[in-house]
């Protein structure tokens, strides 16, 4: 009986032993897979452009931040806010807020996301902001993007790239005449003016990003 008692004590060290391995190498995953949260630094990043140049986020050191986009081709909601994401970098990028639109999606899973079909997508539209391919996905972990689109503010701070806001463009994809509230407008306006952000986070309307298997 004592043994039996024993046994059963010692299974159980075990198992909890196991437990306790597995937490400790899926937790870090979970807190990293968050991506930044507000008022985060932004870890520098380098991307190759549709015109074949390599673009880094530390090129922005002068701008007054960053308007960063995850975007892609395939996505009709990616494709229903293309033009306003265009309209945002003509309003804001001459006063200092420019665009950058990344593509994360997987070209083998969606072909109209391959490298060429983002080139083609971009001299078709005149994009007037880079639009860069994330072939890892590495970026797109990092900032914890999650749907096309998916948008991100960038305030610069005396070189350091701080997130503003997190979340949707506006709230109403399917019309752009219906559009009542206009979060990155409105936070990009702030900031400019020496404000605060007033919406912080919204919920990221689009298609869920297709992660690669690892």
């Amino acid at each position: 009986m004592k043994n039996g008692i024993k046994l059963m004590y010692r299974n159980v060290r075990v198992a909890l032993s196991l437990l306790v391995g597995l937490t400790s190498l899926v937790l870090p995953f979970q807190l990293s897979a968050q991506g930044y949260q507000l008022g985060d630094a932004v870890a520098n990043f380098r991307l190759k452009n549709v015109d074949g140049s390599m673009i880094s986020l530390s090129d922005y050191a002068s701008k007054k931040g960053v308007i960063v986009v995850f975007t892609c081709n395939h996505c009709p909601f990616a494709r229903a806010y293309e033009d306003r994401i265009g309209s945002l970098d003509g309003k804001f990028a001459p006063q200092g807020y420019p665009v950058v639109a990344i593509n994360p999606s997987d070209p083998v899973a969606y072909e109209d996301d391959t490298f060429e079909q983002m080139q083609e997508r971009a001299r078709a539209k005149n994009y007037t902001y880079p639009y860069l391919a994330d072939a890892t996905q590495a970026v797109a972990h990092d900032f914890g993007a999650t749907r096309t689109p998916h948008v991100f503010v960038l305030k610069n701070q005396g070189g350091k790239f701080s997130v503003q806001y997190i979340g949707t463009v506006d709230d109403n994809p399917q019309d752009p005449a219906g559009v009542t509230k206009r979060y990155v407008d409105d936070a990009v306006s702030n900031l400019l003016a020496g404000k605060p952000v007033v919406i912080t986070t919204t919920k990221a309307i689009g298609c869920a990003i297709k992660w690669k298997d690892i």
